[in-house]
């Protein structure tokens, strides 16, 4: 948790994700434009697409383009997966989920364009925060170093060639196949914990690629294969500028840099109202069945008979359908071995963005507490403050249970360290916890362990009979984001349309 990413990544080095009880969330389409499911309705369409996402919708405008008629069946009662707005009290919205774009997010900013949703550039004016050992540290950003926290000499030298190698490292991956890079066997058999370890020796140059690495994936440097790090930087880029580590970190000139006026969930819920009563709502699909040279795919309320279909779900969610025939074993291995990361936001409103009189930008890493990254997530005029923090990791997983009220205080504590005491009594307070939302089960993105790509990558797109898979985990460029959610929409219409002929 966008974490569609994209659910929102943040920055280093200073950077996702919907569902928590209780809030509010913003109308996702205009009225009268999008279905409810009605008790036995039923549908026949060329195309079936399971999920109303970005990768879904976009699916479904290329498939209306091509001549094709399609049914997109959602889960939940709104558009968006991974994206969505939250309603403030005070009448505005924040993001709950994935929420900034970048340089080289070349599909999800056409889309956009598209649609009329413009962007703003992401607050960064002023001094970036380090919090490390009980000790508050400003640091501009503008220097030699741009966003790097300002740690030790030595620490800075070895994280700076660390972060070459892995940028060197991820050059020999390709993007649309890292099972088959030269090195994969080897990259594979091993967490990007161990290789760490032997290359990041001294302590604060491991602080800062681990705080990298939960900022990016949600998940700790232990549970990630090498491989899968490697073909993640590698993804971030498009096919004239190869992927960095810094594109995926930085704000300025980085993944973390816009964010669209009205919320990031202004994308999918116009592009939704173009498809009318194509997309319905409050219709989970439990079934997908072959019969004769058609597919039955059964939602609550709702029957679609379709020629082809579109799974456009994380992996591990897609595994939670009934399929008849069995999906081949690769398949289903993969999505067993392709857990969520864990992630929830917390957004703090207050009457003005304090802090920036402070000369702070809102953009603090920690070495503690429940929030280890936070940003500047006020509107475009600064008619109110908030502080948007993420929960990452094994700090979302300690607080799964935890009360929401609990869970306010603990991030409050982390503000107030962080910015000082006027952050301590915030006018509202939401909180959007991914992991516990029954239709994506955490976020950003469903990672790959070790042994999972080399093993079963090759499934992760391979069509299933008449069955073709999208999502952002299927992008071969910003994978988990929202950028490779909609080219992974775009990708599956044309191959789609290609086998129907």
């Amino acid at each position: 948790m966008a974490r569609e990413r994209q659910l929102s990544r943040r920055s280093l080095l200073g950077g996702a994700a919907a569902g928590a009880a209780g809030l509010t969330v913003v109308s996702t389409v205009a009225a009268g434009t999008a279905a409810a499911a009605t008790s036995a309705a039923s549908r026949t369409v060329d195309v079936a697409i399971v999920g109303g996402g970005l990768a879904g919708l976009t699916a479904a405008r290329d498939l209306v383009a091509g001549g094709r008629t399609v049914a997109v069946l959602e889960a939940r009662d709104r558009v968006g997966g991974r994206v969505v707005n939250l309603k403030l009290a005070n009448g505005g919205y924040t993001e709950g989920g994935g929420e900034f774009i970048g340089p080289t997010q070349d599909r999800i900013k056409a889309l956009a364009d598209s649609l009329g949703v413009a962007t703003f550039t992401t607050y960064n004016t002023g001094n970036n925060l380090l919090y490390k050992n009980g000790a508050r540290t400003p640091y501009d950003t503008s220097g030699l170093l741009g966003s790097v926290p300002p740690v030790d000499a030595a620490g800075l030298a070895n994280a700076a060639i660390v972060q070459s190698e892995l940028d060197s490292m991820a050059t020999q991956v390709p993007v649309d196949a890292p099972w088959t890079a030269a090195k994969a066997a080897e990259w594979d058999k091993q967490t990007f914990e161990s290789w760490l370890n032997a290359n990041a020796i001294v302590p604060s140059a491991k602080f800062l690629l681990d705080l990298a690495c939960t900022s990016i994936f949600s998940a700790q440097p232990r549970e990630l294969s090498l491989l899968y790090v490697l073909y993640y930087i590698a993804a971030a880029g498009n096919a004239s500028n190869a992927g960095t580590l810094e594109r995926l970190t930085d704000t300025a000139g980085g993944a973390q840099e816009s964010r669209f006026v009205g919320g990031s969930q202004q994308v999918p819920i116009k592009l939704a109202a173009t498809l009318g009563d194509r997309v319905v709502l409050s219709a989970p699909v439990r079934s997908i069945v072959k019969s004769g040279s058609s597919y039955v795919v059964t939602a609550d309320g709702i029957t679609v008979n379709a020629t082809r279909v579109v799974v456009a779900v994380p992996p591990p969610l897609a595994a939670r359908i009934t399929y008849d025939p069995l999906l081949p074993a690769a398949r289903d291995q993969l999505t067993q071995r392709m857990p969520m990361g864990s992630i929830g936001k917390a957004i703090a409103v207050y009457d003005t963005p304090f802090w920036r009189a402070d000369g702070l930008n809102g953009q603090a890493v920690s070495d503690s507490g429940v929030v280890r990254s936070t940003f500047d997530n006020s509107p475009p005029d600064a008619s109110y403050g908030a502080l948007m923090g993420f929960i990452e990791a094994d700090e979302m997983r300690a607080y799964d249970a935890a009360s929401e009220a609990d869970i306010r205080t603990a991030v409050l504590a982390d503000y107030v360290n962080y910015f000082g005491s006027k952050a301590k009594s915030p006018s509202s307070f939401v909180l959007q916890r991914w992991d516990n939302e029954g239709f994506s089960r955490g976020g950003p993105v469903a990672y790959a362990p070790p042994g999972v790509l080399t093993e079963y990558g090759a499934a992760l797109r391979e069509p299933a009979g008449g069955i073709h898979w999208a999502g952002t985990e299927t992008s071969t460029f910003w994978t988990g984001f929202m950028d490779g959610a909609v080219r992974s929409g775009e990708r599956v219409a044309k191959e789609v349309l290609a086998a129907l002929g």
